[in-house]
C-alpha cells in the first residue's frame, strides 16, 4: 500500500530561512566595518569562509525542502530527514565559526584596553557597538539552529521537546491542533533582550543546552558593555 504524504514532517516555509540567510550576510558585512585591526588573520578571511559556507548551505536547504514537498513515502521523508541532519550539522559549524570570530575580536579589544593599546575613543566605541550587534545576531542563529532540533522540523508533531518556552506556548486559546512555532524574528529578540537584560525576560530557558548558549551571550554582551564601551565613554568625557 502507498505511504500517505505527511505535509507536516518538515517546515518548508522559506521565509524563515532567508531571514537566516541574510542574518549570516549582516555579521560577514558588519565584520569588515570593524575598525581596529581585531581580526583573526586578514580582515576579509572571516567574512570569506563565512559567505562560502552560506552558498552552498542555502542551495542545499532549497533543494531538501523541494524534495519535502514532494515527499509522499516513509521511504523519501527517511532521505529528506537524512539530509536536514547533514545540513544542519554544517548550519552548526558555520555559526560556532562566526561565533569563534566575534569573540576573538572582542578578546583583542579588552586585550588592547588592558595594555593601554587602544585607539581613540570613537573607534573604540564603534567596535564596541559592533561586536555587541554581532553577538545578538549570532545567537539568534544559535538559538533558531537548536531548538527542537532545527527549524525545518520545529513543527513536527514528533519533534523533540522545546528548548525555549515562549509566552505563546502558555496561551490557553492555543490551538492544539496547529501549536505556536517560532520563527526566526522571535529568537532575535530572545537574543536581543537577553544581551541587554543579561537574563531571560518573556522566554525561558529549559534545557542545558539553552541555558549554557543564553549564559555565554551574556557574559559576552557584559564583557562588552561593561568592559570596553564604560571605557569608550569615559575616553570621550
Amino acid at each position: 500500500m502507498m505511504d500517505r504524504p505527511h505535509p507536516d514532517r518538515v517546515r518548508t516555509s522559506a521565509l524563515d530561512f532567508w531571514l537566516a540567510r541574510s542574518a549570516v550576510a549582516c555579521v560577514a558585512a558588519l565584520q569588515l566595518l570593524v575598525v581596529n585591526d581585531l581580526s583573526l588573520g586578514p580582515r576579509w578571511l572571516a567574512p570569506t569562509l563565512e559567505l562560502a559556507l552560506l552558498v552552498p548551505l542555502s542551495a542545499a536547504t532549497a533543494w531538501n525542502q523541494g524534495r519535502a514537498r514532494r515527499a509522499t513515502t516513509d521511504a523519501h521523508w527517511a532521505e529528506v530527514h537524512r539530509h536536514h541532519r547533514l545540513i544542519r550539522r554544517m548550519a552548526l559549524f558555520m555559526t560556532a565559526l562566526v561565533t569563534v570570530t566575534n569573540t576573538a575580536a572582542l578578546a583583542a579589544l579588552v586585550h588592547a584596553l588592558l595594555n593601554g593599546k587602544a585607539a581613540g575613543g570613537p573607534t573604540l566605541l564603534i567596535d564596541a557597538l559592533n561586536i555587541w550587534g554581532t553577538n545578538v545576531v549570532i545567537f539568534a542563529l544559535w538559538f533558531w539552529t537548536t531548538d527542537r532540533g532545527g527549524a525545518a522540523l520545529r513543527g513536527h508533531p514528533s519533534a523533540r521537546d522545546p528548548d525555549f518556552l515562549f509566552p505563546q506556548m502558555t496561551l490557553p486559546q492555543q490551538d492544539a491542533a496547529a501549536p505556536f512555532v517560532p520563527g526566526f524574528v522571535d529568537y532575535l529578540f530572545l537574543a536581543f533582550t537577553n544581551a541587554t537584560a543579561f537574563s531571560p525576560t518573556d522566554t525561558l530557558p529549559l534545557t542545558p543546552c539553552a541555558k549554557l548558549l543564553m549564559m555565554a551571550e551574556a557574559l559576552i554582551s557584559l564583557l562588552t558593555v561593561a568592559l570596553v564601551a564604560a571605557r569608550a565613554v569615559n575616553i570621550l568625557a
